[in-house]
């Protein structure tokens, strides 16, 4: 009888430790996913305040260089179309490397996110 009583405790110490891995593994994926949500949530809060801001920015830049350009020419149409065009440029430029651009976001996040 000693022998099943050593296999039955050995076999309940088991049990235990297993169900504390399985306790402790899923604490520390609840955490690791608080983690990651938290960042992603940061990441895009910053991008959009930064990003509003840049593009509130760019926006009176690019009236202001309008005007400037206007008054240079001495036509504030085509001072507005030249910028216009320009900014299209920039644009089809940004559409071109888009898959650039995408392999870099996809890096960086694998990187933030399987770390």
């Amino acid at each position: 009888m000693g022998v099943i009583n050593a296999i039955n405790e050995t076999s309940s110490k088991a049990f235990d430790s297993g169900e504390t891995y399985i306790k402790v593994s899923k604490e520390y994926y609840k955490l690791k996913i608080f983690q990651q949500l938290t960042r992603f949530f940061s990441f895009f809060s910053k991008l959009a305040i930064i990003g509003g801001l840049l593009f509130l920015g760019l926006i009176f830049l690019t009236v202001s260089g309008a005007i400037w350009l206007g008054q240079l020419i001495g036509n504030t149409a085509l001072a507005c179309l030249l910028l216009a065009l320009t900014i299209f440029l920039f644009t089809g430029i940004v559409y071109l490397i888009r898959k650039k651009i995408d392999k870099s976001i996809i890096n960086k996040m694998s990187q933030e996110f399987f770390n």
